[in-house]
């Protein structure tokens, strides 16, 4: 008869706790990805990678014994949509904290939203305004494309070419990188020789191009994200522009690559360091975690883990690490995330603050080289 009551009386207990385990609802976390239109190169693998994680979250036993849900909307890119979904996920569904949009000018429009409702928003977007100023309920993964023009400026400083031309697109995103490229020039003895802008729905850049070969310009930096930067590389090549040219971390994908074809060689961008992973000498303290973000993802999607996806895995990760501490709600997560101090992410090192919720330095930048089809190290 004992022998019978042991195992029935385990089985009880261990169904008692698994009960007590989930009995607290699930932490909503809202998502905001453009995984279609013209920035899906950039929402799908966050979008992915904001799921791929938070599974293995739950499957390892939640955070503190309470699973995560994620609750998923596509933006399309479109910031009128970015927010009135942003209102959904407050008003409807509850969440606790928002991860993404994923470009600037939706962060932009999506933010009085947040500051209002007062939700922890982690962006994905490289805009530096949107932390700067220091809004209290926003932070952001991406790298500040402040960082973005700084690695760039450096380089050219070493290659002793002081004269650039900027092609930006007349998007957020393409505004907040000119104004940044403009602020920063004289900092790193660079002259402006020609500044021209670009639509987002523009199909042939001939004209700009055509206008900036006749300046005294050294070098080309484009501003942009998919789809323009690769019709421009292709135009730059069928004018036989012989500038050397330079792209922003908006195209850091192998998206870009396929787009713009052989008109990307020799094209130079900054970049975290996800994409040159396996090249990233053994010392260097990303190194591991980079590796294991790739090989996870290529299980799970059968395609290399990047540099977007790499921001959505760090706002989940961080977001993680303030549930640890304790935090269930609006505002103590919001407290746990600016006490966050060398949390080693994909995008680099991060440490918030009150006076910094962007968190990274000029180290989460690499500069790299478009060789054959694939990103190589610029040293």
């Amino acid at each position: 008869m004992g022998i019978r009551i042991v195992p029935l009386f385990v089985a009880a207990f261990t169904l008692l706790v698994s009960t007590a385990v989930f009995a607290a609802p699930p932490l909503k976390i809202g998502g905001l990805f453009a995984v279609t239109g013209p920035a899906a190169f950039l929402g799908e693998p966050e979008r992915n990678t904001a799921r791929m994680v938070i599974d293995e979250i739950n499957k390892a036993g939640g955070v503190k014994g309470r699973k995560l849900e994620l609750v998923v909307y596509d933006t399309a890119g479109d910031a009128t949509k970015a927010v009135q979904l942003a209102t959904k996920l407050i008003k409807d569904d509850k969440v606790a904290a928002i991860i993404g949009p994923s470009t600037t000018g939706e962060t932009m429009a999506v933010i009085p939203v947040v500051e209002r409702e007062q939700i922890p928003l982690i962006s994905l977007s490289a805009g530096s305004k949107i932390t700067d100023p220091v809004k209290k309920w926003v932070f952001k993964t991406a790298q500040n494309d402040a960082l973005a023009v700084g690695r760039i400026f450096e380089y050219l400083q070493k290659q002793k070419q002081t004269k650039v031309a900027i092609l930006s697109v007349s998007d957020g995103f393409g505004s907040s990188g000119r104004e940044q490229l403009k602020a920063q020039a004289a900092k790193y003895g660079m002259t402006i020789a020609s500044d021209d802008t670009y639509g987002p729905k523009d199909t042939d850049m001939t004209a700009q191009l055509t206008k900036i070969r006749g300046s005294q310009a050294q070098a080309l930096i484009v501003w942009g994200t998919n789809p323009g930067p690769a019709v421009i590389a292709k135009n730059a090549r069928q004018l036989g522009l012989k500038l050397p040219l330079y792209m922003s971390h908006g195209v850091s994908s192998k998206k870009f690559i396929e787009l713009a074809g052989d008109a990307a060689e020799g094209i130079r961008l900054p970049s975290g360091k996800v994409i040159v992973a396996d090249v990233l000498p053994a010392s260097d303290s990303q190194k591991k975690s980079l590796l294991a973000f790739v090989k996870d993802y290529q299980n799970h999607y059968k395609a290399e883990g990047d540099h977007f996806g790499g921001h959505a895995w760090d706002a989940v990760m961080l977001l993680k690490g303030s549930l640890e501490h304790g935090a269930a709600t609006p505002d103590a997560i919001r407290e746990q995330l600016e006490k966050t101090r060398q949390f080693h992410g994909i995008g680099g090192t991060f440490t918030y603050s009150a006076q910094d919720h962007a968190g990274l330095g000029k180290d989460a930048f690499v500069l790299v080289e478009i060789r054959n089809r694939d990103w190589v190290l610029v040293k």
